[in-house]
Parts: structure tokens; C-alpha cells; sequence
């Protein structure tokens, strides 16, 4: 880091990259950053955004796989994140009555804040809100995946996830049109585990067969356990 952004060596070790790749990328406009005094520098903030995107852009198993892979701190003693573990029971709300963007994201807030893990319900309303605003975070599988722009860890006694449905797709902004009707709701303490848990929870989105069978489940315990099921195939 250098002044609150990184250089290539400090992004190269957060990325797992080579400074050599870092470099290429930063040349080619490949990644978000910027010369100061004929040096590149990155800022964080911009760094986890393009993360994000990138995952959102993948489809394919491998690829996910490789940067939930890429994004793990090699150094810490924490094993894989596992979203089943973090999707407590109170935080599912199955159906949404909700029908407008605003009061989905308030719906699926609450449901949340049931655990007594979320500190301040409206705080975190108002930056999910404003990462709405900035770019959408709806899918094109008519999964929306509601994060605030960085995590919140004053707000939170601990990371969790949470789940809503509504009983049929709304307008929430995905590129095609696309209506949306199943929201998760990523709440982290920390940068990296929040990249970590959008990489595998989009990984279990891909996996064949349960997106459907997720549409058709009503109770907690059942969603829960289905995508247990699902994580443990990967």
C-alpha cells in the first residue's frame, strides 16, 4: 500500500498475481488504476469493484472455481467459506411481499436483522440502496445479489447471508430486462471473505438444476438444506 492504494507488488500479493501480470494488465487497461509520478497505483475500493464485476460476469464452474482459489489469503488459517453456514434460518423470508426494489431490499434487510447479527438495519438499507444505484447487482438468472459497496463490520456481529423470494419476477435492473425473483443479501466484515463468498455462492448459482428446484422450495429448512446439498457437489 502506498498512501491508501496499492502499487503493483502490494496489488500482485492481494491478487496472487505476479507484479509481471499486474503490470500487463495495467498497461492494457485491463484493470482499474492510475500513474502518479510514472507509477501505478490502485485504489482499493476500485479494485474490489472490478473484482466483483469480473465475477459477475463469470458462468463457467472452472473459472469460478479458480478465483474463489485466487481470492483465498494463502497465509490464513481460515478454510473455505461455506454459504450454507452463513444463511441462518431467520434471515430466509420466503415469500417476499414485496413487489418494488425498495421494499425488497427493506424486506430482505429485516429478515436479516431477526438473527441479531445486523446492528443497524437502515444504515445497511441505505448503502445497499446506493450500490443499486451505482450498478446494479441483478443477474441475468433472475438472481439479485444485494451487497452495500464495501462491508460494514461496525454494523455486524458477524458476516451472514441472507435469502427472499417474491412470488413472481420485478424490475431490478439487469442489463436484458430480465425480471428478478430470488435475493441474496451478502452482509461480510471484511473485503476478501466478501469476494470469497460471492465467488462460491455465484459458483452454486451455475450449478445445473438448482436455481428451479430453489423457486420451488417454501420453507427455510428445506432452501437450506438444498443448497447444503448443492455446495457439498462442487
Amino acid at each position: 500500500m502506498n498512501g491508501g492504494d496499492y502499487d503493483i507488488g502490494g496489488l500482485a500479493e492481494y491478487l496472487h498475481l505476479t507484479p509481471q501480470q499486474v503490470l500487463r494488465l495495467a498497461d492494457r487497461g485491463k484493470i482499474p488504476g492510475r500513474k502518479v509520478a510514472g507509477q501505478w497505483r490502485f485504489s482499493p475500493s476500485e479494485i474490489h469493484l472490478w473484482l466483483e464485476q469480473r465475477i459477475g460476469l463469470l458462468t463457467d464452474d472452472e473459472d469460478l472455481a479458480a478465483m474463489e482459489s485466487q481470492l483465498r489469503d494463502h497465509r490464513a488459517s481460515s478454510g473455505e467459506i461455506r454459504i450454507a453456514e452463513l444463511i441462518p434460518a431467520e434471515a430466509i423470508q420466503v415469500p417476499l411481499a414485496a413487489r418494488t426494489r425498495n421494499s425488497v431490499v427493506r424486506a430482505v434487510i429485516d429478515a436479516a436483522a431477526r438473527t441479531g447479527w445486523l446492528w443497524d438495519p437502515e444504515a445497511l438499507r441505505d448503502a445497499v440502496l446506493a450500490r443499486e444505484e451505482m450498478h446494479p447487482t441483478a443477474l441475468e438468472n433472475g438472481v439479485a445479489l444485494l451487497h452495500p459497496r464495501r462491508p460494514m463490520p461496525n454494523i455486524l456481529g458477524q458476516a451472514l447471508i441472507g435469502f427472499g423470494r417474491t412470488l413472481s419476477g420485478i424490475p431490478f435492473g439487469s442489463e436484458t430486462g430480465v425480471l428478478t425473483d430470488c435475493f441474496f443479501l451478502i452482509c461480510s466484515v471484511e473485503e476478501r471473505s466478501h469476494l470469497r463468498a460471492l465467488a462460491r455462492l455465484s459458483r452454486i448459482l451455475t450449478v445445473p438444476g438448482f436455481l428451479p428446484h430453489l423457486r420451488e422450495l417454501e420453507s427455510p429448512k428445506a432452501i437450506l438444506g438444498w443448497i447444503a446439498e448443492t455446495e457439498a457437489s462442487l
